[in-house]
């Protein structure tokens, strides 16, 4: 063997350099690996690490060894890759990449090593390495192929005449399409066919994009020819349907201290009420509001050729009306053709909901979603912020009269004997659940379902009253005649895991051998899919209460059993070691143990104080507030879904106070991170600290494997997936939070839902990955896509104006989600011929 011993020269240097670097990655896999082989994982790490050590201390001797060691430890990481998760794309990734590139390294030096047979031997480690690739290329090439349907049988859902409130047609009346929320539209002038077509035929930018906590979430009404919407900050804003130009705006004037976690406004409610407006008592509200003048469309707004405006339709003023909820907990009433505050409606157009609450601290109440109108009645739910205090806000339900604003009706599950607003001195229950999303409604029945949250400490429950034990986490149906429940459904007991119900039910006609039955589809966080009889709230399809793991830091408190539906679920195997994840077999390594020293036994492990524990799904796992679509011609439902664990851990009051953990308006509050990252649920005795989707803190990327979101088809009839895909791509994920540029599926973390049109198309954004895409119903693939100036995290709706069928997003960014900001609503349409 040809080896220089002294005056090395820039190979031999570089040899050592490589020596060096394996016996550096070689310990820290030895140590590592040895510490999770003693907390009972795998032996791998320990043995690849002296692997490398071994192979780096020859190579830095110069000897050919060295190379042979590194060839044969990655031949067997191939193997026992292969073992652990055979020829499955993304798991593949942090087990072969990075040796494989080591790989290459070893065997460029393998002519300083031995000058006569060096090129032989290269070529004999190229074909090793060629292996791995071709492998690996296998792998992710599996990963990404479209999604495989399946042989179902398809049910037509057509109800009988009057069950459900018709689907969409040219207008999209409500936040889901209608009050019955099933987010399909029987246009199909854009289909399979033709959808590679669509074009951007106007764009119009609100100019509200907040500095921080953004995420405008926003799904546009369309009436009439005018598109109706809210900006972050509730801006209400008028649109010609046909050019996006704008017709009026009106700034409610909301402040950036109302702003809870998000500044969100979800949508707005539209109605009719056939006549003038005047009268009525007025509310109190202690808030500004004002008409602004319209403000211009930013310069690098694309706006089509505009057309002169429809005439507004004879009537008197607030005939017919958009109503919103701010962030600063008021209701907004004004004319849909002016803009202008509808004089009659409360105290110049606004209702303050948070009357009878007592004190309120900025920022506690809010309302982020549109309110439900159902026979003249609003109904409405806020958002309590999550994890401050548990004695909060209540969670109160309310009625007002869509005329007047007369205070009609209130709710409080835990004084159900008090119908309207507290005597003098007195505050509705506080902590109680509140419902912060939208509701859903049968006109027919005067039925409201309400998809209720938690009490104010999501992760303990010891003092919850038994009102709270009944209610929270369930579906609840409301009289609005009367603001008393019909029935409930609840969908997990005593909930310490902050499962809040976020989606919409959404009401369908359910076939049955006896015939169709009223009925609606509920999805939650945790993936269960229930099917009810909406007249009563009995379970259409099996229900089962199974035994769930028991202890936690309260586990006299703890139930027994949860209810699991039988019907389906997009929840996902338990977890193992095996689906840990990262860069690198470093990073995978580290989730490995971080896996085996957290308490998990899997769905609704307890919360612990002592060590972390994982919770999976997480609370934005299953369905959240984008819901769910319904094609009632095939009779299939649409859900996209997340798929991503929490670590979790109980703090104790003393170590939260010291970590300066303290609830909103407390001037000792440190600035807080994501949602449950370090709540302090003062109060009780534990704050909560939540890592949401698990995720390193050294690359950012998250510790379970791909996917993290997809969408799926399911069949209503039989409860059997049709197709089941992930949904996003890798172009604007990467570790360091360096967009990758991949084109590759990945499967996104995905906030926003759907849409189904009768062309044979699922219209969806949601995902990290900020592109806009149309998948085909009958196979899961994509057919057409566009990338947005922003994240895509709303709900897109479709509607028809002149013969011409338009798709529209709000493209404003989440900043939970780290999608850009942006304050785009952007119309696409074929073009016109």
């Amino acid at each position: 063997m040809a080896r220089v011993e002294k005056g090395l020269g820039a190979g031999g240097v570089a040899v050592r350099a490589l020596a060096v670097l394996l016996i550096l990655i070689g310990l820290v896999l030895a140590i590592g690996g040895g510490w999770l082989l003693a907390l009972g994982g795998s032996f791998y790490y320990l043995l690849a690490g002296l692997g490398l050590i071994a192979s780096g201390v020859m190579l830095w001797r110069l000897k050919l060894l060295g190379a042979w060691i590194y060839i044969g430890v990655f031949v067997l990481t191939l193997l026992w890759a292969l073992w652990e998760v055979g020829l499955n794309g993304w798991p593949l990734v942090p087990r072969v990449v990075a040796p494989a590139i080591l790989l290459v390294l070893v065997i460029a030096a393998l002519p300083v090593l031995d000058s006569r047979r060096g090129g032989r031997l290269a070529l004999g480690g190229a074909a090793v390495f060629a292996v791995g690739a071709l492998i690996a290329g296998f792998a992710v090439a599996q990963a990404n192929r479209p999604a495989q349907p399946s042989a179902v049988q398809t049910v037509a859902l057509a109800p009988p005449p009057g069950a459900v409130e018709a689907d969409t047609g040219a207008d999209w009346p409500a936040y889901g399409g209608t009050k019955a929320s099933r987010r399909y539209s029987p246009l199909d002038q854009i289909n399979r066919e033709n959808v590679g077509e669509l074009e951007r035929v106007w764009t119009y930018r609100t100019g509200d994009i907040p500095d921080e906590k953004w995420g405008a979430e926003t799904t546009p009404l369309k009436v009439g020819d005018t598109v109706y919407l809210c900006s972050a900050r509730n801006i209400l804003i008028a649109l010609d349907a046909r050019t996006g130009e704008q017709r009026w705006r009106y700034d409610p004037e909301v402040s950036d201290e109302w702003i809870p976690y998000t500044a969100a406004c979800r949508g707005v409610a539209y109605y009719e009420s056939g006549g003038p407006t005047s009268g009525g008592p007025a509310a109190a509200d202690n808030a500004r509001v004002a008409v602004t003048a319209p403000r211009p469309v930013p310069a690098d707004a694309t706006v089509a050729a505009a057309r002169p405006a429809t005439p507004p339709p004879a009537g008197a003023a607030c005939a017919a009306r958009i109503i919103e909820g701010t962030l600063d907990g008021r209701l907004i009433a004004v004319d849909a053709r002016t803009g202008r505050p509808c004089a009659g409606f409360g105290t110049n157009g606004a209702v303050d909901i948070k009357v009878g609450m007592g004190r309120v601290i900025p920022g506690m109440v809010s309302m982020t979603s549109a309110p439900t109108i159902v026979r003249g009645v609003i109904v409405t739910g806020h958002q309590v912020l999550d994890g401050q205090y548990n004695e909060a806000p209540s969670g109160v339900i309310q009625g007002f009269d869509a005329v007047t604003g007369e205070h009609l009706w209130a709710w409080d599950m835990v004084r159900p004997d008090l119908s309207g607003r507290p005597p003098e001195g007195e505050t509705w229950t506080r902590g109680t659940p509140n419902m912060w999303t939208t509701a859903s409604a049968d006109e027919q029945l005067g039925l409201v379902y309400l998809p209720m949250g938690n009490s104010a400490a999501d992760y303990y429950s010891a003092d919850r009253s038994p009102a709270e034990n009944r209610y929270a986490t369930s579906l609840v149906a409301i009289d609005v005649t009367t603001g008393r429940p019909a029935w409930h459904f609840q969908t997990v007991h005593k909930d310490v895991w902050d499962y809040d119900l976020g989606s919409q039910a959404t009401l369908i006609d359910y076939p049955t051998a006896a015939g169709t039955v009223p009925a609606l589809v509920l999805p939650s966080k945790q993936g269960d899919l229930y099917i009810l009889d909406r007249r009563t709230g009995l379970s259409l399809t099996p229900v089962e209460e199974r035994r769930v793991p028991q202890g936690g830091v309260e586990p006299r408190e703890r139930t027994a059993t949860q209810p699991f539906s039988r019907f389906h679920t997009l929840a996902k195997d338990d977890l193992t070691e095996r689906d840990m994840w990262g860069m690198s077999p470093i990073d995978q390594m580290i989730c490995r143990i971080g896996f085996r020293q957290a308490a998990y036994d899997g769905m609704y492990t307890p919360p612990t104080a002592d060590q972390r524990w994982i919770q999976y799904p997480g609370y934005n796992g299953g369905s959240d507030w984008g819901g769910v679509a319904v094609d009632p011609a095939r009779g299939w439902i649409i859900a996209n879904y997340n798929d991503m664990p929490n670590y979790n851990r109980l703090v104790p009051r003393e170590v939260a106070n010291e970590k300066g953990w303290f609830p909103r308006g407390d001037p000792r509050a440190a600035k807080g991170g994501a949602e449950g990252a370090g709540d302090p649920q003062m109060g009780v005795p534990y704050a909560i600290d939540v890592n949401a989707g698990w995720r390193m803190k050294s690359t950012g990327m998250l510790c379970k494997q791909p996917p993290y979101g997809g969408i799926r088809a399911i069949d209503i009839r039989t409860g059997r997936t049709v197709w089941d895909r992930p949904l996003g791509t890798a172009r604007k994920n990467g570790p360091f939070g360096i967009p990758s540029m991949l084109p590759l599926t990945i499967g996104t973390p995905n906030n926003g839902g759907s849409v189904v049109t009768a062309g044979g198309l699922i219209f969806i954004a949601a995902a990290t990955d900020d592109l806009i895409r149309a998948i085909d119903i009958e196979t899961g693939e994509t057919v057409w896509s566009d990338a947005l100036p922003a994240g895509g995290q709303a709900g897109p709706m479709v509607y028809e104006q002149d013969g011409r069928q338009y798709l529209v997003i709000m493209a404003g960014g989440h900043h939970f989600m780290e999608t850009p900001p942006g304050d785009y609503v952007i119309a696409y349409a074929l073009p016109e011929r």
